[in-house]
């Protein structure tokens, strides 16, 4: 006999449907597995008899055949053990005829245990949201209940496979998933009040902040870079709903998704200087988001910048530009959003006391060379902010903090933002100056008078390039927005050099 049961898979962040065929003939008892699958997927034959066994049902010792179609399109995971499973008890008629009306119109999806419990998997947001819109039902593992009520969409949560053919045989009833209410959070326990001195730094951190503008950090050691990076986040605004189902998508493909709402906070991501070339940007054998996409409408933190690999770096070049990932294999390709704000810090050099007041740099310039070399010139423009920290005085160490909290400038950065998403039209952090267009900068970008004489000048004189000339542009822009000003005025302009001048003592003429 024949069955077709419905499950889902995924490629990138996007589901699609996968019919689970499962065909039982008479010959020798086998079992294969056909449709691309992966070492997961072959592996159910294992964990799917064994789970029917110890729920009390049986499969003739007959000629198993299973195919997940489409055929051509590679199938990974082990959330496809429940549809097989269903579908082997409904070929070897362990299912009454009452439930073909039921087959028709629900998905499954889970991985099953020996004992046949229903374990969660991951990616089941961004797969059920291919549902949306249908009149598809789907059953999921109770473990994932929370992330799999999205909106619009009717699913149950079933605990084993005997309960769930229990409700198809109308047996028993399942609990409809449900989560809570969204609610965006955000982190209050770091303040910008703890760091002590670094105005210019901290004036820096609030423009790059109301218009999701890059930043570059550049100081010696114990200068602040890092306490000012990790309380960067308390800046940004709360996340919309739409983001918040964005972001939680790409965590559910990395099955990083915690039992509970939809992810509510910005992510803030700090890999390791270590970390690899595809765990920073996306893919490997079976493509997965990368550092760049987990940090999607959130911030990605790269403390000690040139100690990454030149590869790692180089790789960033198309998602500061693009604000995606396209991993290209063989077979397929697939994109994952990457718009993340990048805040990195670095040393001047090795040692990190190039150009410092009181202590001598021990590093020869070769080192310093070599050191400069690992970040090109190409990633420079294109972080749009660029910030030198001063060691830190005595005098400032030994004050008592006296700073702006954070929740003082993150309402002037919100101010500033609410500008934004009326003049574009939109919200969320795609609506912010750094994603301006060319059509948007030459509505909202007008030169004031006088300016042409210091884009001139920048241009000749400092080597600016046509892509620093537009990011001095939105960053003014944003100094604008934050002066609550309609037009750009000179003043704003020169703020905003001030932030791409490059000191040839701590860039080494870059």
């Amino acid at each position: 006999m024949l069955a077709k049961i419905l499950t889902l898979a995924l490629k990138g962040i996007d589901g699609y449907f996968v019919s689970a065929e499962v065909f039982i003939s008479s010959g020798l008892p086998s079992y294969n597995v056909v449709g691309l699958p992966d070492a997961a997927v072959k592996e159910a034959r294992d964990r799917v008899m064994a789970a029917m066994r110890m729920s009390g049902f049986k499969v003739p010792p007959k000629r198993i055949t299973v195919n997940l179609a489409p055929a051509e399109k590679k199938k990974t995971g082990t959330h496809f053990d429940l549809p097989i499973a269903i579908g082997l008890l409904s070929a070897s008629g362990n299912l009454g005829a009452e439930t073909a009306e039921k087959l028709k119109k629900t998905v499954f999806m889970g991985e099953l245990a020996l004992d046949g419990s229903i374990r969660p998997v991951a990616g089941i947001l961004p797969m059920l949201m291919a549902l949306r819109g249908s009149s598809f039902q789907a059953i999921v593992p109770s473990g994932n209940a929370s992330e799999a009520a999205v909106s619009g969409i009717t699913c149950f949560q079933a605990d084993s496979l005997k309960q769930a053919i229990a409700w198809l045989n109308g047996s028993c009833e399942l609990v409809p998933c449900g989560r809570k209410p969204f609610s965006a959070a955000k982190d209050s326990s770091l303040d910008f009040a703890d760091v002590k001195g670094q105005l210019f730094a901290k004036r820096a951190m609030e423009i790059a902040a109301a218009g999701f503008h890059n930043i570059l950090l550049i100081g010696p050691p114990g200068s602040g870079k890092s306490m000012l990076a990790r309380r960067f986040g308390g800046l940004l605004p709360p996340m919309t709903e739409s983001e918040a189902l964005e972001t939680t998508k790409l965590y559910s493909v990395n099955g990083l998704v915690k039992p509970g709402s939809l992810i509510g906070s910005r992510p803030f991501r700090e890999p390791h200087h270590t970390i690899s070339d595809a765990a920073l940007i996306g893919g490997g054998t079976n493509p997965h988001p990368g550092e760049v996409s987990l940090a999607h409408n959130g911030v990605l933190f790269l403390d000690e910048f040139p100690e990454f690999s030149r590869a790692a770096i180089e790789s960033m070049r198309e998602p500061l530009e693009s604000w995606k990932v396209t991993v290209s294999r063989v077979r397929e390709s697939v994109a994952y959003p990457a718009r993340f704000l990048l805040v990195a810090a670095m040393n001047p050099c090795p040692c990190g006391y190039l150009g410092h007041p009181t202590r001598e740099c021990s590093c020869t310039p070769l080192q310093v060379s070599r050191y400069r070399s690992r970040i090109s010139g190409p990633i420079l423009d294109r972080i749009d902010i660029h910030v030198r920290l001063a060691p830190m005085r005595y005098e400032d160490w030994q004050a008592a903090p006296n700073g702006e909290r954070t929740e003082q400038i993150a309402a002037r950065v919100l101010k500033a933002i609410e500008i934004q998403h009326k003049r574009y039209g939109a919200s969320g952090a795609s609506a912010s100056n750094a994603f301006m267009s060319a059509k948007d900068m030459r509505r909202h970008c007008k030169l004031p008078q006088g300016a042409s004489s210091v884009l001139e000048a920048a241009m000749d004189r400092l080597g600016f390039s046509a892509r620093s000339l537009d990011k001095i542009m939105k960053v003014a822009r944003t100094i604008a927005d934050l002066a609550a000003s309609e037009e750009i005025k000179k003043e704003h302009i020169m703020e905003a050099v001030q932030y791409r001048i490059m000191d040839k003592s701590d860039y080494g003429g870059f």
